[in-house]
């Protein structure tokens, strides 16, 4: 009696996890209208703000120079970039000091902390800042020429504190796990992150996200022991009411790569599962004003305990389903996580057409059935993932593992149907993904 109990109470809780997870998923597409205010609005008269682009690179000197180049390429007409390099990396800072040598508006600023990390380099840069607006790159991104002008029409045009702009992963044609890893950026960043903005309660994404240089210094910046510091800021800049604003847009979209393996990967998600712990426990998300937004907190920053726990518990609640005599009301109820799955696979075929539409990119059959039939595998990754997390931060592991770039988002990809849609201020080869280095 007590197993069936046990196992219809974690089919259902499974069930209704799976459920939440893809409602949020399908927030923007609700309506064409959700789905329209999604987007930046169309930039009106000359840009007002002045910015200040921060660019950590640690062991990057094989793509820090594309990107110093999209980010000067901008036809915003006051910004800086500010590119951070550590004391011990000589490569790299020497890719960066030709980077400044060429061109007044790039300035390099050396991080001497021992123990390095992203938020320490953030912070080392931090007093440096002479923008009215601070926004956050990757060494490896690919940014539009225009993304910045929307981002200033978008402060000015709402009062915002923070706007979020979108990421986008680009080459899902290197491998089964690279496919889904785009896919699951691309639900995120074009709909959930809507909805959090939406509730007054956002997780922030690692780049693309700008922030009012005041406010930024008051809240003394990113918390240097922090493996997630964009979440953590999110969270502590939602806690105290400041408004954060979301436009996701394919034209505007700074395109990242994917890891290049599925270890790199492994540890990328154990990085970020392990951050969102260390947030939650933290507490910031408790002097959020409503309890609405309070349970949305404490769910969302207990993720990785939730993978951790159906990675776990499903194979058990499988076999227990299957070889043990339970009545067939339970049996009954164990299925329905399966109900959701088939859901969701349905939901992220039509996804990975839509993704393909808006970026203009060749989608194949092969590659639809790569998406279902990993799907299962990349869950277990993510459940081992945040298994090695919890086991990680119980041990006091808070070392910060590299992700590596290569550039992969910058080769040849299969070949698009139709161009994408030309943008003011940007070149016909800005908006593809060859577009030359």
């Amino acid at each position: 009696m007590l197993t069936s109990v046990f196992v219809a109470a974690v089919s259902l809780a499974l069930f209704w996890m799976a459920a939440f997870t893809l409602w949020w998923q399908m927030h923007a597409w609700r309506t064409p209208e959700v789905l329209a205010s999604t987007r930046f609005a169309s930039p009106e008269g000359g840009g007002a703000l002045s910015f200040s682009l921060l660019l950590p690179a640690r062991h990057e000197q094989a793509v820090l120079d594309h990107t110093v180049r999209r980010l000067l390429e901008s036809t915003h007409p006051d910004f800086e970039v500010i590119v951070i390099v550590g004391h011990d990396d000589p490569e790299t800072a020497e890719v960066a000091r030709l980077a400044e040598s060429r061109d007044r508006r790039v300035r390099v600023v050396v991080d001497t902390h021992e123990a390095k990390n992203k938020p320490k380099a953030l912070n080392t840069a931090l007093p440096h800042c002479r923008g009215e607006v601070v926004g956050v790159f990757d060494a490896e991104d690919q940014v539009h020429p225009a993304l910045l002008a929307h981002v200033d029409h978008a402060f000015r045009s709402t009062g915002a504190d923070v706007v979020q702009g979108g990421v986008q992963l680009i080459n899902f044609h290197s491998s089964w796990y690279s496919l889904r890893n785009c896919l699951e950026y691309f639900f995120w960043f074009r709909s959930r992150l809507h909805l959090h903005a939406q509730k007054g309660f956002i997780p922030l994404g690692g780049n693309t996200v700008f922030v009012r240089t005041e406010v930024l210094r008051e809240a003394d910046g990113w918390d240097p022991q922090c493996l997630a510091e964009d979440c953590d800021l999110g969270v502590r800049l939602s806690s105290v009411g400041k408004k954060v604003v979301v436009a996701y847009d394919s034209d505007m979209v700074t395109r990242e790569e994917t890891p290049g393996s599925l270890l790199s990967l492994l540890k990328q998600r154990t990085r970020w599962n392990q951050g969102f712990l260390q947030v939650y426990r933290k507490k910031d998300w408790k002097r959020l004003p409503t309890a609405g937004q309070r349970l949305l907190a404490r769910y969302t920053l207990m993720t990785p305990f939730l993978q951790a726990f159906t990675g776990v518990v499903i194979p058990l609640n499988v076999v227990v389903a299957l070889l043990l005599d339970v009545p067939v009301a339970v049996a009954f109820v164990t299925f329905l996580p399966a109900v959701t799955a088939v859901m969701t696979f349905v939901f992220e075929v039509v996804g990975l057409h839509d993704f393909g539409k808006q970026y203009g990119l060749r989608v194949r059959l092969a590659h639809y059935g790569k998406l279902v039939l990993g799907g299962p595998f990349y869950q277990v990754l993510l459940a081992g993932a945040a298994i090695r997390a919890v086991w990680r931060e119980q041990r006091g592991r808070h070392d910060w593992e590299l992700t590596s770039h290569t550039g992969a988002h910058l080769a040849t990809a299969p070949a698009a149907t139709a161009p994408a849609p030309a943008v003011s201020g940007a070149r016909p080869a800005d908006l593809r993904e060859d577009a030359p280095a």
